[in-house]
């Protein structure tokens, strides 16, 4: 038997959204659906749409923008790694950080596009921290290894993650993040 990646399983268990694309829709229900919008007629008569729902944590992914359901395939799965990495909260943290974020951290600095299908996995490791140390930026980043301005700034990338973040801050009665 071989060990487990440690980028997969860096939290004790494994945050669904760090997990292999194929293991993760092994655990989803895909809709095709209709919707309206831009596309003119070929938009009503295909179903185009889809919708993944991961059954276990009932958060789901919607792209329904494109005409081809292969790229609205790709893009709803995008979507739901990126609402299972801001929606879904891991209980345990591990004491060191996964390589897939030692690999993508460079002089302190995160070093990824938020298009990139390494992001949503990265965000859940950042959110799952920042939620461990209390949503104190100052220690969670040290415990990511870079500066509170680079954990804000990646945080920025996901306005929702934001959003989030000083949601629970206010509600701590710690000031919001700019």
């Amino acid at each position: 038997m071989t060990s487990p990646d440690p980028v997969k399983f860096h939290l004790g268990s494994t945050h669904p959204a760090c997990i292999d694309q194929e293991l993760l829709l092994k655990e989803c229900r895909i809709q095709h659906v209709r919707r309206s919008g831009p596309g003119g007629q070929h938009r009503n008569k295909v179903e185009t749409g889809v919708v993944i729902n991961h059954l276990p944590t009932q958060i789901s992914g919607e792209a329904v923008e494109r005409r081809e359901q292969g790229r609205n395939r790709s893009m709803a799965l995008f979507r739901l790694r990126v609402n299972l990495a801001i929606d879904h909260r891991m209980t345990e943290l591990s004491e060191t950080l996964s390589l897939l974020w030692q690999r993508r951290l460079c002089n302190g600095t995160l070093k990824v596009n938020s298009e990139h299908v390494d992001f949503p996995a990265l965000l859940a490791e950042a959110l799952d921290a920042i939620t461990h140390f209390q949503f104190d930026i100052k220690t969670s980043s040290q415990y990511l290894q870079c500066s509170s301005s680079q954990l804000i700034k990646f945080l920025k990338k996901e306005p929702r993650a934001l959003a989030l973040i000083n949601r629970k801050r206010l509600e701590s009665g710690l000031h919001s993040l700019k």
